[in-house]
């Protein structure tokens, strides 16, 4: 099978990068992409239709892949090809900027662009990826998409990176680990105010990454004068995946309450289910597709500081109830998220959208 992949963000986006090394296990593939975030999205998906344009010509593939962002992307690769073009849509355009992030408004003709976006490029599919039930009911019901086009397939994670391995003990403190580019529905803040109430605790936070809210909730941390976090900047995976080996506890979130925060599974909770560790979570309709409170993760409240901090007291008293989650989580993740259940699930669909 020779399949074209292209993707509109950098191809070693968590998302992209575990579908296409899966892709490489079904079939010979040709990519089309670049490495590292863009400063301009828009400028970096013409870039990327042109170079796509003589291989669409050429008409030799038995599948196009248009990975994330490829909203954009698949007016050109629909007109070009004459392939099964398979979208994975991941997100929506008009929820992210409507919805979560509050750029725009929903009645604004931006809103409505962005809606008439997201459902003009899954309608141009042969078929639609999504990440869970939530988020394909939401397609279904919020933006028109035809349910028989859309199947769901988890996200994943490099296992190359994301793999247990002996912890580091530390028997002086507990270690918690967030790690997030501070978008609302990350909870940063939720995360911050839940050390401040166990500031007289001997566990400490490390908040890894930057973005949106960084500032802000950087600045909540000095006014409240917390010595127990410690901020970080964006790392590399590997540097990533080495603090997640260190932690005692990692936070999975989301910690923001949103309808989108609802409808994701954040994609650390992946990576740590993958590595083995105790997580904590938000008692989401996505999280709950695929954790169990007190078997693969410890689930709270979103938004709830006294419900995050309660939830950590109980993982730093409790070392067999970390250990459990651990067990209980990696165990999950080999059922329902390793690479090798992606691997399969997507060979089941190409299949059902090749014959």
């Amino acid at each position: 099978m020779r399949i074209l992949f292209i993707a509109g963000r950098e191809i070693d986006y968590g998302r992209n990068e575990v579908i296409l090394r899966a892709l490489r296990r079904l079939g010979s593939v040709d990519v089309i992409g670049e490495k590292g975030r863009a400063k301009s999205l828009l400028k970096r998906n013409v870039k990327i239709a042109l170079r796509a344009i003589p291989k669409l010509i050429r008409r030799n593939y038995n599948l196009v892949y248009v990975g994330f962002y490829g909203h954009l992307l698949m007016f050109p690769v629909s007109v070009l090809s004459s392939s099964p073009i398979l979208f994975d849509v991941f997100v929506s355009t008009y929820d992210t900027l409507v919805g979560d992030r509050k750029k725009i408004s929903e009645d604004s003709f931006a809103g409505r662009l962005c809606l008439w976006l997201d459902r003009s490029a899954c309608g141009l599919a042969r078929h639609v990826l999504l990440d869970t039930d939530a988020h394909r009911e939401y397609f279904i019901q919020s933006i028109g998409v035809n349910p028989e086009i859309i199947s769901t397939l988890p996200v994943g994670c490099n296992e190359e990176i994301f793999s247990p391995r002996q912890q580091k003990l530390d028997s002086t403190k507990t270690r918690v680990l967030y790690y997030s580019t501070y978008l609302p529905l990350h909870g940063v803040e939720t995360v911050v105010r839940a050390a401040s109430i166990l500031k007289a605790e001997p566990v400490v936070f490390n908040l890894v990454g930057e973005g949106q809210e960084y500032r802000r909730v950087r600045n909540i941390s000095e006014d409240l004068q917390l010595s127990n976090i410690k901020f970080h900047p964006t790392i590399p995976a590997k540097k990533l995946s080495d603090m997640i080996a260190e932690a005692d506890i990692c936070l999975g979130g989301h910690f923001g309450k949103s309808a989108k925060a609802d409808r994701v599974i954040p994609g650390k909770i992946y990576q740590m289910l993958a590595m083995a560790r105790p997580i904590i979570a938000t008692s989401t309709t996505a999280n709950n597709e695929l954790l169990v409170h007190g078997e693969s993760a410890y689930l709270c409240s979103p938004d709830n500081p006294t419900a995050l901090s309660v939830a950590i007291m109980a993982l730093h008293q409790d070392q067999f109830l970390r250990l459990k989650l651990a067990e209980g989580g990696r165990k999950q993740y080999g059922l329902k998220c390793s690479e090798a259940v992606i691997t399969q699930r997507l060979d089941e669909i190409l299949h059902e959208i090749m014959h």
